[in-house]
């Protein structure tokens, strides 16, 4: 075991990037039950410093890791069993990287179904093919005659069976496969085409229509449009490596031919040469070409996950509008405007519908309730969502504030991605018994201007909607990627322990939702806590919970100062050393950075915390409970242009950063489509990755480069030089059915996975296996 934890260790330092000693000491805390947020935060001294980042990898690589091991020890012991193990093969197995390598040592040994090698060799064919391959000059078809029996009828059949044995070893043998796999990986092409006579119905698909690339170089996102045209039955697709070669032995051949000492020699080699050549066409070029394209897959859906995450974590770390009296507005036509107002804590005061648009056309009644709301409730923010109507019911509501004396409400186009989904949920139903489900979006709208992070976990991280082609990847991992970030998020703003709903108290590091429940029936049952202490009164909650929740909870105004503040209270010994070496009193202490930066960490330093804690500490009371979310601001959109037949090339206009892609950033200009800046449009220089220049929810400025209505495709740009967007910017889109305002997104079903492409009913089969 320890030799065990050792080279894991020794693994995962190299790829995250730190000491052997950090990784050991991280994983007796992860295993122990340690949460990341409370091991990046409250752990440093024993990991070295390592942080969320390195120790969500570490957490995916060790479980990746032991999975491996465990199948090693299987596959091991099952060929132990069977009484063929070698040293050689000891150390093969011992030594594999990666599941797929471990598989390919198994293959010889796997029990499997009889096969046609195996009738071959019952048939005494075996010594014919060990005599092929140990002689290049003998003639196959003479020594063939000698192995006619009953069952063997002719010298056609003795070499049928002959090559069947050879083909087996061929198949089974781990190093050429791996090889070849490398060689795939380098050469091979991914080959894109329509169906016939789907070129209409498949038209959001033409940019691949007749596509091909090199397997090695396809971004994720292009991978996956290909992946959900073939999906949609509207394109073939298939991986090859020889696909243009002219001469008549493939790369592939050779490369077996090599493995196999196969030259020219004789009859023998001429007929292994064919032999290498079907068995390459027969067998590996189909089981290669699945390989590719389950790591194509996967490599395409973990760039999507990624992407989806870091979106994920600039939503929900976006800037809070704060405590303020708050009209949600979610917008609709024939059905009418939903309105809720609530005060600054998010309890609602007021609900409505009005209907200012067709059928019913009541535009100056709406305009008088709304009015007549926001004097009564003194209404300070207006969030309009961003659905179908949106562009109309802003207008609306600029009309009637204009009409409005000052002070006037501050309007903000607010993204309702998820809404409709927590209006229909059981906590929605909950949290709101009397309300109708329509009229709960509205209210998670307002909130939401008020405190994204506090409203946000509500939703299912996945029906947030900010990732690309979301509903195409492994669900399962990216369910865990998202509620990774989810919890990271809410431990690094921290949570008032007196007002957090169950929701947002479930993500806190260590809590569960049985344990959430419990803190808010004690609060509710027992009055608002005083102290982080009297979580121990809460059922359930032990020692263990308590240490790994209490820093990341706060107790604004309560009897203990350093309970508003993220100093851990097994380190309030030290914070009040502090405190007594400046000679003050600690809450006039608190927010002192002139006096805080005499303070010479390394002298409070002891045998438990060192001086990152103590650093962590001079900095939370300089800053106490400090927010580490930006400040609030809005984007003004431009009046009359409400719909993409408005836009013109070379407008100037002012958008939300909506979505963040491998290959741009979708912003919203308030027309009900976003529009796209591609990566090579976000500044005057190279851009690598998009996130380096903007997140979501930043406002920025862009300039409108070309439109197309038909396909409701907007080419935008950040840059200052005038340069023109090149073609991928139209190209590159986000894709069929990834409009973030489809609120409806949420629910829709993953594509039905059929035997449609070149690689038919064997891919489909693949593609299903995650």
């Amino acid at each position: 075991m320890a030799e065990d934890l050792k080279t894991l260790s020794a693994t995962i330092a190299g790829e995250i990037k730190a000491r052997p000693d950090q990784v050991v000491a991280a994983i007796g805390l992860l295993d122990e039950g340690a949460t990341v947020p409370f091991i990046a935060r409250y752990r440093k001294e024993v990991t070295g410093g390592l942080d969320d980042t390195q120790l969500r990898e570490l957490a995916e690589r060790l479980t990746y890791l032991r999975e491996l091991n465990a199948r090693r020890k299987t596959i091991f012991d099952s060929i132990t069993g069977q009484d063929k193990m070698t040293d050689e093969l000891a150390v093969k197995i011992g030594s594999a990287t990666t599941k797929a390598e471990l598989e390919d040592l198994y293959l010889p040994y796997k029990p499997k179904r009889r096969t046609k090698a195996e009738i071959a060799r019952e048939r005494g064919l075996a010594p014919l093919a060990d005599a092929i391959l140990s002689d290049r000059a003998c003639d196959p078809a003479r020594l063939a005659e000698a192995y006619l029996t009953e069952e063997v009828a002719d010298v056609k059949a003795a070499l049928e069976g002959a090559r069947d044995i050879v083909a087996e070893q061929i198949t089974e043998n781990a190093d050429l496969l791996g090889r070849l796999r490398n060689d795939m990986r380098t050469r091979a092409f991914v080959y894109a085409k329509v169906v016939d006579g789907k070129q209409d119905a498949g038209e959001k698909f033409a940019d691949y229509f007749d596509h091909s690339e090199r397997w090695s170089n396809v971004p994720g996102h292009r991978a996956l449009a290909m992946l959900r045209g073939w999906n949609e039955e509207m394109l073939t697709l298939a991986i090859e490596m020889d696909k243009d070669e002219t001469a008549p032995i493939k790369p592939a051949q050779r490369t077996i031919a090599a493995a196999y000492d196969i030259r020219d020699r004789g009859p023998a080699d001429k007929w292994l040469m064919d032999v290498a050549g079907w068995t390459w066409r027969v067998k590996l070029s189909m089981s290669l070409s699945l390989d590719l394209m389950r790591e194509l897959r996967e490599r395409a859906e973990e760039e999507a996950i990624h992407v989806f995450a870091r979106n994920l974590k600039d939503l929900l770390l976006a800037a809070p509008a704060g405590s303020r009296a708050t009209m949600g507005l979610d917008p609709g036509i024939r059905t009418g405007v939903k309105v809720a107002v609530i005060d600054g804590t998010g309890k609602v005061l007021d609900t409505t519908t009005v209907y200012p648009f067709p059928p019913r056309n009541d535009v100056r009644g709406t305009q008088a309730e709304l009015a007549a709301l926001i004097r009564k409730h003194n209404v300070e923010l207006i969030a309009i969502g961003n659905g179908t109507g949106s562009r109309e019911t802003e207008k609306l509501v600029a009309d009637m504030l204009a009409a409005l004396p000052a002070p006037k409400p501050t309007k903000v186009i607010v993204s309702e991605a998820g809404a409709s989904v927590y209006s229909a949920s059981a906590l929605a139903a909950k949290e709101f018994p009397g309300l109708d489900v329509s009229l709960r979006g509205a209210v998670s709208i307002a909130r939401r201007l008020q405190d994204p992070l506090a409203e946000l976990v509500k939703i299912e991280p996945k029906s947030i909607g900010v990732g690309q082609y979301q509903h195409d990847v492994d669900q399962g991992k990216l369910g865990r990627s998202l509620d990774a970030v989810v919890e990271d998020a809410v431990n690094a703003v921290g949570v008032d322990l007196n007002t957090a709903s169950v929701p947002l108290l479930a993500r806190v590091s260590g809590l569960s939702n049985a344990i959430a429940e419990a803190i808010v029936t004690h609060r509710d049952q027992s009055g608002a806590f005083s102290s982080r202490k009297d979580l121990m009164s809460v059922p359930r909650l032990g020692a263990r919970t308590f240490e790994q929740c209490a820093g990341f909870l706060r107790i604004p105004n309560g009897k203990e100062p350093l309970d508003a503040s993220s100093v851990h209270p097994e380190a309030y010994g030290v914070a009040k050393k502090i405190v007594a070496a400046c000679g003050r009193d600690l809450r006039s202490l608190m927010g002192d950075s002139a006096t805080l930066k005499q303070v010479d960490p390394r002298q409070f330093i002891d045998d438990k915390f060192g001086l990152p804690t103590v650093r962590d500490i001079i900095a939370e009371l300089d800053k106490p409970g400090r927010d580490p979310r930006p400040s609030f601001k809005t984007a003004t959109f431009a009046e009359g242009i409400d719909e993409i037949t408005d836009l013109k090339p070379g407008m100037q206009l002012e958008g939300t950063v909506t979505n963040v892609a491998a290959f741009g950033a979708f912003v919203d200009i308030g027309v009900h489509q976003d529009g796209l800046v591609h990566v090579s449009q976000l500044a005057d220089r190279f851009v690598k990755d998009p996130h380096e220049v903007v997140k979501a929810g930043d406002v920025v400025k862009v300039r409108v480069v070309e439109v197309d209505v038909k396909r409701k495709r907007i080419a935008l740009s950040m840059r200052k030089d005038g340069g023109e967007a090149p073609p991928p910017s139209m190209r590159e889109s986000r894709g069929p059915g990834n409009n973030s305002r489809d609120k409806a997104r949420a629910n829709t079903e993953r594509p039905s996975q059929t035997s449609m492409g070149g690689l038919g009913a064997a891919l489909a089969e693949a593609m299903r296996k995650k």
